[in-house]
């Protein structure tokens, strides 16, 4: 009887066992399932406490919800880039002949002192910003390709350091760290960073640099500010073209950011939480 019972116990432990082992399974797939759903693909789930081909198969998901995550980024990118070229097609295809008869109506004589030639003075300045600011994003939609190359992060931070010395600058930098990417857009994309926090009278700006770990691990760039809040109701929109929270922003900084970043495998997004003593953060992913 005393080699049943324990055999008894063995077999219900067992089943407890199995039991808690599949209810923290289901859990982690709908934790997935609401990431998912909510379009959050930034989930890492952990691996311990299974057995390897449980293992194996979890690292894989994660790994999917990066490569989903940089997919979606891609595809908003290149939306977003479609859109803005026919749109900037359109009003300059719109504005153009408003611009020549308005100038046109301008250097006639019966115009000229008359009380009409304040209103189309109005007409023509207001036509010639809105075609040069088109212009700009055209520009921009027009970007050369870029040309990878082995880069030193630490030392494009702290080139970019010296260009805004009116901002004290917090820096936890890992050196040696080399990344796989187009210097001259990075810089750019650093610059963009800088500008857009001074915008928002930043007076401290933050880089955390933490290597990726393993061959895919992605390198991760924090970079925060301590300028004005975003909205929260303007939050999912600041990399939409064109929207700007600024009364003087055009619009085009951070969603330029993006693009750059993309367009070389890495991307750009939001943290819900900013990091310890900044309003906002940024995370830069790059691939190594």
């Amino acid at each position: 009887m005393t080699a049943w019972w324990i055999l008894g116990i063995v077999v219900v432990i067992l089943v407890l066992w199995f039991w808690r082992h599949q209810r923290m399974l289901a859990n982690r797939a709908h934790l997935m399932q609401d990431a998912i759903h909510n379009r959050d693909f930034t989930f890492r789930l952990p691996t311990r406490h299974m057995f390897s081909g449980e293992r194996a198969l979890q690292e894989a998901l994660n790994q999917l919800g990066e490569h989903v995550r940089e997919q979606v980024n891609l595809g908003e990118v290149e939306s977003w880039e479609k859109l803005t070229r026919v749109l900037t097609h359109e009003i300059m295809n719109a504005t153009a002949p408003i611009a020549s008869i308005s100038q046109s109506m301008l250097n006639s004589p019966a115009v000229k002192g008359s009380d009409m030639e304040e209103g189309i003075q109005a007409i023509h300045n207001t036509v010639q910003h809105l075609n040069s600011f088109v212009d700009g994003y055209r520009k921009y939609s027009e970007l050369q390709k870029p040309v990878p190359q082995d880069v030193d992060l630490a030392s494009v931070i702290n080139d970019v350091e010296q260009l805004f010395q009116n901002v004290t600058w917090h820096n936890n930098l890992v050196e040696n760290v080399i990344i796989k990417t187009d210097p001259n857009l990075l810089r750019q994309i650093l610059i963009n960073l800088a500008k857009n926090a001074i915008e928002a009278n930043a007076r401290n700006i933050g880089i955390t640099v933490l290597p990726g770990q393993g061959l895919e691990g992605r390198v991760k760039l924090y970079y925060s500010n301590d300028g004005d809040l975003i909205p929260a109701d303007a939050r999912s929109s600041i990399f939409i073209p064109f929207f700007t929270t600024k009364r003087k922003g055009n619009g085009i900084g951070l969603s330029l950011s993006r693009r750059l970043l993309t367009i070389q495998g890495g991307m750009m997004s939001l943290l819900d939480n900013p990091r310890d003593g900044f309003h906002t953060t940024f995370l830069l992913e790059f691939p190594r």
